[in-house]
């Protein structure tokens, strides 16, 4: 396990949002307008704070599951790089988040990368369906 505390400011807040808080209004503030969100099973890009809020907000209660945790973060003070791992359904996922940040400490670029391939495909059917319920106001 990496330590969840010591990093530039503004990894230690999307650390202490993602590991502790899950406030969706502190992901907000996190968030530029114009950020952009690259999901691992959505091949556009996908612009804007309400889709990528909505996206993180799915992954979060898709993958943030009891066996999420980062393996190893490469702090860049406006961009960082952090490797995840987590079980969903009995697959053992491994990831990336590929965060950057404005001047103004808000993330204005956010990637995701999913392997192996059943893996992705595990992402995608859970987030499939979360991004539905969510949608519909379900969750």
């Amino acid at each position: 396990m990496v330590p969840t505390t010591g990093y530039s400011d503004n990894l230690q807040r999307w650390m202490d949002y993602i590991l502790k808080s899950h406030d969706p209004a502190e992901l907000s503030a996190m968030m530029h307008d114009d950020v952009v969100f690259r999901s691992p099973v959505v091949h556009t890009p996908q612009e804007g704070k309400a889709i990528t809020m909505l996206y993180l907000g799915a992954a979060g209660e898709t993958l943030g599951g009891d066996t999420f945790h980062y393996t190893r973060i490469f702090d860049c003070g406006d961009k960082a790089v952090l490797e995840f791992a987590c079980v969903m359904d009995g697959i053992e996922v491994n990831g990336v988040d590929m965060i950057e940040w404005d001047e103004n400490g808000l993330i204005t670029d956010f990637k995701v990368m999913v392997r192996p391939l059943k893996a992705i495909q595990t992402v995608h059917a859970a987030m499939g369906r979360m991004l539905e319920q969510m949608k519909a106001g379900r969750k």
